[in-house]
């Protein structure tokens, strides 16, 4: 029997906290910290302790020119939080698509642009795009069907692994198990993003950035049309973890 989402219970998880959906965008997180460090300027674009850590060290060292350079990546990450905060209330009022959904479009077309940016065009611009696309994607999306889930970075789901791996060896419970296996699949398709990042920059440079949009449409194309279909009364439920 085909089941009716339209009267889907609050129990239920909207599109947008689903498994594949946060698989798909940790691996276009993936895809990008390998495009930005080893094609535009050394730096990592989809979380911010890497650059801090560089930043610290050029100030220890008396590099403010270098200090000045990390400080690019870092407030592009600031203001694309603060901004997704702000865009996705404001967005609510609509009632047309989720802020989720625009965001992943979003992304999606900026990809696009910056893949077939030329090599004459400064890395910062990639990586000032980037880190404001990595930082919005990450205050967007919290949780994946009940569970804190980053989708950007990885250092949180290994510290949940080794964890609910200890509590599954000592208790033998099957949620411990579930976690172990929802945080291990986001590292996974974290480092698959990551390998075919690398992969495809290597064979074809700049323009390889592009093959992640393919991801991201999508999930866009996916996304909107639950906003515009079987999720079309629910478009004021908040996604778990706001």
């Amino acid at each position: 029997m085909k089941r009716d989402h339209s009267n889907a219970s609050d129990g239920e998880f909207l599109e947008c906290e689903r498994r594949w959906v946060y698989w798909c965008l940790i691996a276009v997180a993936g895809w990008f910290g390998a495009y930005t460090f080893l094609l535009r300027g050394g730096v990592f674009c989809n979380a911010q302790t890497a650059n801090i850590v560089l930043f610290a060290m050029a100030v220890g060292k008396g590099d403010m020119k270098g200090a000045l350079y990390l400080l690019i990546p870092i407030s592009a990450y600031f203001t694309g939080a603060f901004f997704s905060e702000y865009m996705g209330k404001s967005v609510k009022r609509l009632h047309f698509l989720r802020w989720d959904t625009i965001l992943v479009g979003v992304e999606t077309v900026a990809v696009i642009i910056l893949g077939l940016l030329p090599e004459s065009v400064p890395d910062q611009i990639c990586q000032i795009a980037l880190n404001f696309i990595c930082s919005m994607q990450f205050n967007t999306f919290r949780q994946l069907e009940g569970t804190p889930a980053a989708t950007t970075f990885v250092t949180n789901h290994i510290r949940q692994v080794g964890a609910n791996l200890a509590r599954f060896v000592r208790h033998r419970d099957s949620a411990s198990k579930d976690k172990v296996k929802t945080h291990g699949a986001m590292i996974f398709f974290f480092f698959t993003g990551g390998a075919v990042g690398t992969v495809s920059g290597r064979l074809a440079g700049l323009p390889s950035l592009c093959g992640s949009a393919c991801i991201l449409l999508a999930v866009f194309i996916r996304l909107a049309y639950a906003d515009r279909s079987y999720e079309r009364n629910m478009l004021s439920r908040v996604p778990r973890g706001h």
